[in-house]
């Protein structure tokens, strides 16, 4: 919550509080949003059209560049964590939720140790799977690329039944070539 106050992009959904109840429960306000994540979209309508595919993640780069450029690392972005609302004009608007795992530069870990494995397998960098410590901004660029691989074919670049699987093919497979599923 704190890492993503830190940031003024439209597309990043605001926090309005953070803090901690009475019982030590930690707590994070943030704006209400109406509309879906990516991943709902994937599910429901299939591969989502280039041009829209690409608006989407353009707007997604644009928080990401801005969180980058202050020294923080999402860790965890994937289609469920960019959520499409519309402009009052009909244009469609990407916000980057979920900061909850972001590592701030200089600092050791996030809301959760960064020596802990962490983010979701299917979108996590080969150094993200061998040491969630020392991802920097590049565990980003790549999640980001599964991304728009998945927006675009309803499919992942690499399938797995485990993480264990997912893990040996990230690191020693090629992805599944994007005509596979959408020439």
């Amino acid at each position: 919550g704190q890492a993503a106050a830190l940031l003024q992009s439209k597309h990043v959904a605001k926090v309005l509080d953070v803090g901690q109840l009475d019982t030590g429960t930690p707590y994070m306000i943030l704006e209400h949003l109406a509309g879906s994540d990516l991943s709902s979209v994937v599910e429901k309508k299939g591969a989502v059209p280039l041009p829209d595919a690409a608006e989407y993640l353009l707007q997604a780069c644009d928080a990401i560049g801005e969180a980058h450029a202050k020294g923080i690392v999402h860790r965890d972005l994937k289609p469920a964590n960019l959520f499409l609302l519309t402009e009052p004009d009909g244009a469609p608007l990407i916000k980057v939720l979920d900061f909850g795992i972001a590592k701030v530069s200089g600092s050791e870990q996030g809301l959760t140790g960064t020596s802990q494995g962490m983010g979701s397998g299917g979108y996590m960098s080969p150094e993200q799977m061998s040491s969630a410590k020392k991802v920097d901004h590049r565990a980003d660029v790549w999640a980001l690329g599964v991304t728009l691989y998945e927006l675009v074919t309803a499919h992942r670049p690499f399938d797995a039944d485990s993480l264990e699987q997912l893990v040996t093919k990230v690191l020693r497979e090629q992805p599944t070539p994007l005509a596979t599923y959408r020439p």
